[in-house]
């Protein structure tokens, strides 16, 4: 690098108090960066092509990284190429340092392409999710506690006498956070116990929704009118939490009002077929518990209750399961000549 400053003509000069070859090693030194930020930049998404593919998010982050740890690169190449300029070895020392908290922060977004590749069928599931959230909140967390102490080491900041000062204040500092320690251990306490996971529907106390992220400070979550909640972690280890996402089945009971004119031996009949109808579907289950009974006889209907388990995962296929049985239910009462009660109308025993 000297060699090449002293090869400048009128590197021995100054302008304006500045000399001429600190602004120019500044200048080869800025070119040099730049070359290897756009090589690295380039180089490192095309190493990760086949953990990025498909993800828009490791293909941003491997992008942002690249270029970030090419700066990073350049800094260590260019402390090399200066020897004798400390106040330029101190600024190289400093942005290196930056630029690898930077790498290491956006390169987080790898996980979830990582956690895709290694899927078999190319879609994460509840479990997956949770797992890639609150990896990516912990590995945030740590770089940002190392970085800012590897940046107080570059800043010539005396790493002893910081650890002292802080033994000194850590109760002050600990009274301060309890709310975040709180709620880091609510999270711990979430990914260890796994009372729910990401996608499942929870209830916990008024909030009602779909978990979209497990932090390390909070929990999100949509609720049905698509807002969402930020929730502490430190409440979800002091409150109940109702998961519907872990059902084993789904119960339904429905009541169907006849006309209290009805012919009693055909209602019988009807309660009959509407069991069979319940015991031989394809997605009911528990046939023991289930029935088709006639409840309750008011001054104009007959009510026929019904107790019906599904054994179905999804709301769209239980609403499609429910619209077959009832149209079903309907023909079977036409099939007994048996009508509905039509509160309508007035009707005499």
């Amino acid at each position: 690098m000297q060699s090449i400053v002293e090869a400048i003509p009128g590197h021995d000069k100054e302008i304006y108090g500045v000399s001429v070859d600190s602004v120019i090693a500044a200048l080869i030194l800025l070119i040099f960066i730049i070359i290897v930020r756009e090589i690295v930049g380039l180089i490192l998404p095309k190493i990760f092509t086949n953990i990025s593919l498909g993800s828009e998010v490791a293909k941003n982050a491997l992008a942002g990284s690249g270029k970030a740890l090419g700066v990073a690169g350049g800094c260590w190449g260019g402390m090399y190429l200066i020897e004798d300029m400390d106040w330029v070895m101190s600024s190289l020392q400093l942005v290196m340092v930056v630029a690898l908290v930077v790498t290491a922060f956006r390169f987080v977004g790898v996980i979830h392409a990582f956690v895709l590749w290694t899927d078999d069928d190319g879609v994460l599931d509840g479990s997956q999710k949770t797992v890639v959230s609150a990896a990516e909140s912990i590995m945030k967390f740590l770089i940002v506690v190392f970085g800012m102490v590897f940046i107080a080491d570059a800043l010539g900041f005396d790493l002893t006498t910081m650890v002292a000062g802080l033994g000194i204040t850590g109760l002050a500092l600990a009274l301060a956070a309890q709310d975040t320690i709180s709620n880091i251990f609510g999270a711990t306490t979430v990914l260890l116990d796994r009372p729910f996971q990401v996608g499942d529907w929870i209830v916990i106390g008024s909030v009602e929704g779909e978990v979209m992220e497990i932090g390390l400070r909070t929990t999100l979550i949509r609720t049905s009118l698509d807002t969402v909640v930020t929730m502490p972690n430190a409440n979800l280890a002091n409150t109940p939490v109702e998961n519907w996402g872990k059902r084993r089945f789904r119960r339904w009971q429905p009541i169907f009002k006849l006309d209290i004119n009805s012919d009693p031996t055909q209602v019988s009949n009807f309660c009959d077929g509407v069991a069979d109808l319940i015991a031989s579907h394809e997605k009911t289950m528990k046939e023991e518990d289930s029935f088709a009974r006639v409840s309750a006889l008011g001054p104009d209907a007959i009510d026929i209750g019904c107790n019906i388990y599904w054994n179905i995962n999804s709301g769209k296929v239980e609403r499609e399961a429910r619209d077959g049985f009832l149209i079903e239910v309907m023909e079977l009462a036409k099939t007994h000549d048996l009508n509905f009660h039509d509160n309508r109308r007035r009707h005499s025993v």
